[in-house]
C-alpha cells in the first residue's frame, strides 16, 4: 500500500513540475508579449535582456537572444514612451533578404538585428571575418554567415545547412 501512495505522489510531483516548467516556458516567450506593454512589464515577464540598443527615433531594443546555443533572437522595441510597439524573431531565413544591408550594414547594426553570433571565424576566400548565427528553418538546423570586412562593413551573407552533428554521428 505505501509504495502505491509513494509512486501516485512521484506522478503528482512530476506533473505539477511539468505544469510549472511549461507556465514558465510560456512566460518567457517574447512572442507572446502583447504590444503596448510598459517596458517595466515586459522586463517582469521576460527577465532581464541580453543586451540594448537605443533606436533611432528615440526608443529602446530590448534583444533576447538565445545564442549561441539556441536558434532565435527576439528583438523587443519600445517607443519613447517606453511602450512595445513590436516584437520579431530575427533568425529567419525568410527575413533576410529583406533585413540584411550589404554594404551599407556596419557591426552596429549586426549587434542591434541579431545580437553577438555563436562564431567569428575566417576563410581564405575572403578578406575579413565571418560572423555565424545557427537558426532553425523548418525544423532543419541552418547557418547564418555574414561576411564583414576589416572595416567593419557588411559585404555579403550566405546561408547553409549546419552539418556539425551529421559528421559528429559519423
Amino acid at each position: 500500500m505505501s509504495m502505491l501512495r509513494c509512486r501516485q505522489g512521484l506522478a503528482a510531483g512530476l506533473a505539477a513540475l511539468v505544469l510549472v516548467g511549461s507556465l514558465t516556458g510560456c512566460a518567457g516567450e517574447p512572442t507572446r508579449l502583447p504590444l503596448d506593454s510598459t517596458r517595466a512589464e515586459t522586463l517582469q515577464r521576460l527577465g532581464p535582456p541580453t543586451a540594448t540598443y537605443a533606436l533611432a527615433d528615440g526608443g529602446e531594443r530590448l534583444q533576447y537572444s538565445r545564442a549561441p546555443a539556441g536558434f532565435e533572437v527576439n528583438n523587443v522595441d519600445l517607443d519613447k514612451a517606453g511602450r512595445v510597439v513590436s516584437i520579431r524573431q530575427e533568425l529567419d531565413e525568410g527575413l533576410f533578404g529583406n533585413t540584411i544591408q550589404p554594404g551599407a550594414w556596419r557591426v552596429p547594426d549586426v549587434l542591434r538585428t541579431y545580437g553577438r553570433p555563436f562564431e567569428i571565424s575566417r576563410v581564405t576566400s575572403f578578406d575579413g571575418d565571418v560572423w555565424t548565427w545557427r537558426y532553425k528553418w523548418h525544423n532543419t538546423i541552418r547557418l547564418l554567415y555574414l561576411y564583414v570586412d576589416p572595416q567593419g562593413v557588411v559585404d555579403h551573407y550566405n546561408v547553409g545547412d549546419d552539418l556539425s552533428l551529421e559528421r559528429r554521428i559519423r
